[in-house]
């Protein structure tokens, strides 16, 4: 257990920061969570939990506890012994914007004192923990990092939804700049989870969240492509997919959807991709291939839907399109770089009616344009058309069945004839 003096701040209260915070409030650290989100906070201290993988009462076990505290100041993270930041890292015209981890780190740097440490879990490009967060907190600090005070990086692996590989049980990457930035980082983390996996440095540690993501992305990309021209060859993709899954080695299963989405798939492989042609000036046309592949598939199923309804003589424009869930991902509300946002922009864009169902998105994130409705008869009989996008276990789906509301499933969960497989 950690002694009552050690305190820690974890900077991000999102889908990353909010479980390593109650984490680290189990096992008996003082946390103090940091956020710049005021209604975030405001939730948070009321006891009321927005990321699903932190249910309430766990949150409420926390704040009873005495060892927790959300605040929107920094002010409460002095004196700390461990800083950990889990802010956002997007890109800004497709170019990696880092301006969220440069504030927290000036925050944090008049604060920083001799024998703290200071890891990034943000997903960044190689280099950015030693050339642009230790220059900043030695600025702010007056202390020499590696000498004075400890940094490391550690990249998140949080599976929203997992239930069988979450934060605990997930094996942590960590790494420092120098020796004893290493023990110190895996010393915190090894209290947190059941395996710690060190790397030599922080670069290395950097790149490993990068390759794994990337490795998701161009696969992804291989079986949306394949699905694109299975459909025009008359190829069920979808069992071919699971046939080629019963081999014990050498195959590892990747379906296609609408696209990819949340704060990892559509940024991770661009900051690669950026970071290579900044440094070695040649083009990761592997990325760029994927990123092309992916990037349309929402542009896709819009042409399978106007397609679906030209065979009933109907246009897109005007028609009532039923979306069927919104989030990136089944089980969460996490909408960021959902591919359900790219599609509400081009069926609005086509002169489109549309009604969406997903209980899992926040209200204040809702998409506008968009009204929220249930997967009811109603909406059933409301609607000219529907696409099944994310296939949430709350969602009934057998009136979807039953009815003869034409369907374009990009999950493989429905078989039936008035229903289009993607």
């Amino acid at each position: 257990m950690a002694t009552e003096q050690e305190k820690v701040v974890i900077v991000g209260q999102g889908y990353v920061g909010l479980p390593v915070a109650i984490r680290a409030t189990e096992v008996g650290y003082d946390v103090v969570g940091v956020d710049v989100d005021k209604r975030r906070i405001d939730q948070l201290s009321a006891g009321r939990s927005y990321v699903d993988d932190i249910n309430e009462e766990t949150l409420r076990t926390a704040l009873a506890s005495g060892r927790y505290l959300a605040t929107t100041d920094y002010r409460e993270a002095a004196g700390f012994d461990i800083a950990v930041i889990t802010v956002p890292t997007p890109l800004r015209e497709h170019l990696p914007d880092l301006t969220f981890i440069e504030e927290s780190a000036r925050s944090l740097a008049v604060l920083v004192r001799a024998g703290a440490t200071v890891v990034l879990e943000s997903t960044t490009y190689p280099g950015t923990t030693e050339e642009l967060l230790v220059p900043i907190l030695e600025e702010g600090s007056g202390l020499e990092a590696g000498k004075d005070f400890y940094v490391g990086y550690s990249p998140e692996r949080i599976d929203p939804g997992n239930k069988r590989w979450g934060f605990v049980e997930t094996p942590k990457v960590v790494s420092g700049i120098n020796a004893q930035s290493l023990k110190r980082v895996q010393a915190f983390y090894g209290r947190l989870v059941n395996q710690t996996v060190p790397v030599r440095g922080p670069k290395e540690a950097e790149l490993t969240k990068l390759l794994e993501n990337t490795f998701r992305h161009v696969n992804i990309a291989l079986v949306n492509e394949l699905a694109i021209y299975a459909h025009q060859l008359g190829v069920d993709i979808w069992e071919s997919i699971e046939a080629a899954s019963s081999k014990p080695f050498g195959f590892m299963k990747f379906t296609p959807g609408p696209g990819v989405g949340g704060h990892c798939l559509p940024v991770d492989p661009s900051y690669l991709s950026w970071q290579v042609r900044r440094k070695l000036g040649q083009n990761f046309r592997f990325v760029e291939l994927a990123n092309d592949v992916n990037d349309h598939m929402p542009d896709y199923v819009v042409q399978r839907l106007m397609l679906m309804l030209n065979s009933d003589q109907r246009s897109i424009s005007g028609s009532t399109v039923l979306l069927i869930g919104l989030a990136y991902k089944k089980n969460t509300g996490d909408i960021r770089e959902a591919p359900s946002l790219r599609l509400i922009e081009l069926l609005l864009g086509a002169g489109a009616k549309l009604i969406a169902v997903d209980e899992h998105i926040e209200a204040h994130r809702w998409p506008p344009g968009v009204t929220k409705v249930a997967l009811d008869e109603a909406a059933v009989s409301a609607a000219d058309i529907a696409v099944l996008i994310t296939d949430h276990d709350d969602l009934d789906l057998t009136l979807l069945a039953s009815s003869y509301l034409p369907l374009l499933d990009t999950k493989n969960k429905l078989c039936f004839d008035h229903i289009e497989k993607l």
